[in-house]
């Protein structure tokens, strides 16, 4: 990573699914599980998974901007969850899986909205996009047991069936942006 490094923040469904595809980017540094959005302070994953804090589940991405840009990301995060679904992914249903990009500067604002404006325009996807945009106020960070959450829990059967087909199809879609020795 070069000192130029760039953070994004985003939400799309189970922060699990987003930090095990960021993770295999050339170009991101860390991605941190956490929450963003909500109207309470210090929330626990306890809180959050209540839907009474109003907080998402979101991974927090450092990056070189050098090598992988703001749009790069939000062409992968429209790839790997489906922005058209208000608040829910999949099984996965209340606002803290809601689609969102919580953006840190006036840039990135104005490039999450016209990344779903060009993707609205080419009708990727047959229903409306939902994904919310707002400025990031707070992160919080999850609890450690949610780092590395994959690796670590690979027989868990919430990862065996949602989180590794995730990463599975992402790896054969984005083989050419993969870290060296994250291939499939």
């Amino acid at each position: 990573m070069n000192e130029r490094t760039e953070t994004a923040t985003l939400a799309g469904g189970c922060f699990w699914c987003l930090e095990a595809v960021y993770q295999l980017l050339d170009g991101v540094g860390t991605v941190k599980s956490g929450y963003a959005g909500g109207h309470s302070d210090n929330p626990t994953y306890q809180q959050v998974c209540t839907g009474r804090s109003g907080h998402a589940e979101v991974v927090r991405i450092s990056f070189d901007p050098d090598t992988i840009t703001f749009d790069d990301l939000l062409d992968i995060f429209f790839t790997i969850h489906d922005p058209t679904t208000l608040n829910r992914q999949g099984g996965d249903i209340g606002t803290q899986y809601r689609s969102a990009i919580f953006h840190e500067s006036e840039q990135q604002r104005v490039a999450a909205e016209r990344k779903i404006a060009e993707i609205t325009a080419a009708g990727i996807w047959p229903d409306p996009i939902v994904t919310e945009i707002a400025p990031l106020e707070t992160f919080y960070a999850a609890e450690p047991y949610h780092d590395d959450y994959l690796r670590r829990n690979p027989t868990q059967p919430y990862c065996q069936a949602v989180v590794a087909p995730k990463v599975a199809k992402f790896r054969r879609q984005h083989l050419q942006r993969l870290k060296r020795g994250a291939g499939v």
